[in-house]
């Protein structure tokens, strides 16, 4: 059995992924970073890092990226 995510983490992980195709890949934690940059769920702190504010929203939408980019490329 595969894991339902709501309609808001796909919704989410799928316009990034349309918006900036280059920047997602199979790897999870380029992929969490990248979320964290790009949506308001990431702050900036010193040294050019995001500290999540929602961290388990962020691991969530990173997650199905990775899914949602392996899926669509065939890898």
């Amino acid at each position: 059995m595969g894991n339902i995510r709501q309609t808001y983490i796909k919704r989410v992980a799928i316009d990034l992924i349309r918006h900036y195709p280059n920047d997602f890949n199979g790897d999870f934690a380029n992929n969490k970073r990248k979320v964290l940059e790009l949506t308001d769920l990431g702050v900036p702190v010193e040294g050019g890092e995001y500290h999540a504010t929602y961290k388990k929203l962020a691991n969530r939408i990173a997650g199905y990226t990775v899914r949602y980019v392996k899926r669509k490329r065939g890898t």
